[in-house]
This record gives C-alpha cells, structure tokens and sequence, in this order.
C-alpha cells in the first residue's frame, strides 16, 4: 500500500460507483457453489462455516469476537458457533489457498476461460491495483489483511484480489461510520432495511443469526432516537442519516479512486459494470440481499 497521490478532480459519487461496479467480482464468491466446493473436503461446506472461515482466513486463526467485531452485523453467538472451530479443520492458509481456487473456477465459469488473461482483464487488474495502492491500513483490519496477502499472477486473479481489498477498505471505513453515528450492529441492519437499500427483515434474521425479539428491541431504540416511526420506515431524520452515513462512507473510501484519478476509475467502473451486470443477471445473490457492501 502505496502513497497518495496528489487530489484530482474526481467526481462526486465516483468512488462510490466503481465499488458498486468492481465489489459483485470479490463478493459472489460467498454464494458460489465453488466456494463450498472446495471447502468440502475440510468439513466446511455449510454457508456459514464456508463464508466464516473465507472472508476470515486472511486475519489468521481469530475467534470469534475478533470476527463478530470486524464483520460487525452478526449476532454474536451466531458467528461463536463456527469459530474458532472452523481453524480445527482447516488452517487460515488452506482457507485461502481455497478460496483464490474457488475464485479461479467462479470467474472462468462465470466469463469463459479466455477471461483469465483477455487484454481487458489486465487493463481491469491493473486498474484495481493501482487504485488498491492507496488504501491504507490503518484502522481497516480487513484491507490490512487481505493486502498483506501474496498477490496472484493470473490477470484475472489479481483482479479478484484488487477488488476485495477496495472492498474492505470501504467496509471497514464504513464501520467507523456507524461509530460515531451511534449505530449498533443490529441498529445499523434495521436502519439499513428500512431505507429500501439494505437486506430485508427475513433475509437478515436468516443469514445474521439475530432473534426477531433482538430486531424488535433494535426498532425501538431507533424509534427513541426519532429515526424510525411506528411502521417501520426512515423518519426525515432517519433518512438524514443514512445519507449522511453513505456521503461520510464516500469521504473514508476516497483515497484509492483518488490516486487512480478521474479517467482510470471511468475506465475502471465501465469494465468492472459490464462484468458486474452479468453477475447480477446470474442469479447468484440470495433474493433481498444487497451486494454492494
């Protein structure tokens, strides 16, 4: 991870749109037959267990709270049902190792085997890493972790990598958000759901382990605080919020689209977007499931 280059003139929300376009490359995989595929043999099949141990692995063997903390909307207990026993069947860097397979096999399926090394897959890798080189680590244990890795050699691969560390990087910034805006886990779920762009009640109790008396108790802290009203959707206030929420988001995650400058992240977003547009098309995102954070 690199220095900053100097400020350009990048446009508002264009940071903002290149992850949109550049995350469903990284985040398909946690819903991709191959990742299980390729965690089976070490017993971790299972979705949790298999996106757990994943989006873990590069951290090295944590536990439990470690995860719970950098994920930050999962219910606990949930999350101390997989870990640390998932490092019992298979070391971080088997995990890894894995899960660059996994990613291999997902985008030669997804886009054919000549996308691997296509010139317009390099032009997108290098993209990525240029922009990559500007995020820095600190605060962000995600990003850290996923940079510290060894990169790929294969085009397609480094692509991959880039674009998971430019995910993290704005969702551990995003985190910091929250913070100071007083959002708990759950709070910031529900808030989420409610401004129409986040995960559905259903969805998120199914996959964040949290128990529907906690999503209540979580709606009427926020219907304290004047966010919420009695059906359930975004106050004016609590519309504020969330928007201010995604422009400070946007101001964390500004850096790497920065030092990538205005027309390499135009090129950026418009491969990454026709290659996000098939993933999206296929199908491999849960109903009601978000894939942008």
């Amino acid at each position: 991870m690199g220095n900053v280059s100097a400020m350009t003139s990048l446009a508002p929300r264009a940071g903002r749109y290149c992850h949109a376009a550049l995350n469903p490359l990284h985040s398909q995989l946690y819903f991709a037959p191959e990742l299980p595929a390729e965690l089976r043999p070490y017993g971790l099949a299972a979705w949790q267990a298999a996106y757990f141990a994943a989006r873990a692995a590069p951290l090295g063997a944590v536990g439990a709270g470690t995860v719970a903390a950098t994920f930050y909307n999962f219910s606990p207990g949930l999350v101390a049902r997989h870990l640390p026993a998932v490092w019992q069947a298979a070391t971080p860097q088997q995990v890894t190792e894995a899960r660059l397979r996994a990613a291999d096999a997902l985008l030669r399926r997804q886009f054919g085997q000549d996308f691997a090394h296509a010139p317009e897959t390099a032009e997108a890798a290098a993209l990525a890493e240029r922009a990559a080189e500007a995020c820095a680590g600190h605060g962000r244990p995600l990003c850290a972790a996923n940079a510290g890795l060894p990169r790929p050699e294969a085009p397609h691969l480094r692509l991959w990598h880039a674009a998971t560390v430019l995910r993290e990087h704005r969702g551990d910034g995003h985190l910091a958000v929250l913070l100071r805006e007083g959002l708990d886990p759950l709070e910031a779920l529900v808030s989420h759901g409610a401004s129409g762009h986040g995960m559905t009640r259903e969805q998120a109790l199914r996959t964040r382990g949290w128990t529907a008396g906690e999503w209540a108790a979580a709606e009427s802290r926020l219907r304290a605080r004047g966010l919420l009203d009695a059906g359930g959707r975004l106050t004016e206030d609590g519309l504020a919020l969330r928007k201010e929420i995604e422009n400070e988001t946007d101001r964390l995650d500004r850096a790497p689209y920065e030092h990538l400058g205005p027309a390499g992240v135009r090129r950026l977003t418009e491969l990454a977007g026709g290659w996000a547009r098939t993933v999206v098309a296929s199908g491999v995102f849960p109903a009601g499931l978000v894939a942008g954070r």
